[in-house]
């Protein structure tokens, strides 16, 4: 089974390495191991483990039920926490995508996956946008999920040195997207 079948909120797997979340499998058949990602510098590693199994892995995250399936002709880059399930051989790298740059706050890990396909487990459904030359797209910065192209540039309006030392307020944090790319969308959390 190369690709994964997907029913009932689910990802079935076969046999072989798979890339899973956190807390995967929810339940496999037959003999399987669940091990973390090596490497000395590997910002995922806290999202995404190593699945080796023989017979079928099933695949589900209770607090995102929506399993979106993305099949990519390009390099795709994925938000690390919310991938349930991808071929091994196709991560390809990592790196941490900075909303305010040069601070950690509202950071997250980012997947790069070669030619292939992802299975994205998210809050709400997911739309698919097509950007063409020269266009931009704005998205909330949690509700990217992934993304075809360059990494988007963060925008947080006006920040302050005090707010990315001592944050005290929510800062309405964005990502522009610059075209030709393809970007994967969530629903908004309302905050």
């Amino acid at each position: 089974m190369n690709e994964p079948l997907i029913e009932n909120g689910f990802a079935v797997t076969g046999a072989g390495a798979w890339l899973i979340g956190r807390g995967q499998p929810a339940a496999a058949a037959g003999k399987f191991s669940v091990k973390g990602l090596k490497g000395f510098v590997v910002p995922d590693r806290r999202y995404l483990s190593v699945l080796e199994n023989e017979g079928e892995a099933y695949l589900s995250a209770s607090s995102r039920p929506f399993l979106t399936h993305i099949t990519s002709v390009e390099a795709l880059s994925a938000v690390s926490s919310k991938v349930l399930a991808a071929p091994m051989d196709a991560r390809k790298s990592a790196n941490i995508l900075r909303v305010i740059p040069l601070s950690f706050r509202d950071a997250f890990p980012v997947t790069r996956f070669g030619i292939g396909w992802a299975v994205m487990a998210t809050a709400s459904r997911v739309k698919r946008i097509v950007l063409e030359e020269g266009r931009v797209l704005c998205v909330k910065h949690g509700s990217a999920v992934a993304w075809t192209g360059k990494d988007p540039v963060g925008v947080a309006g006006r920040v302050k040195l005090r707010d990315v030392l001592i944050p005290k307020r929510k800062v309405s944090l964005l990502l522009d997207f610059y075209g030709p790319q393809v970007v994967w969308v969530e629903g908004s959390d309302g905050v």
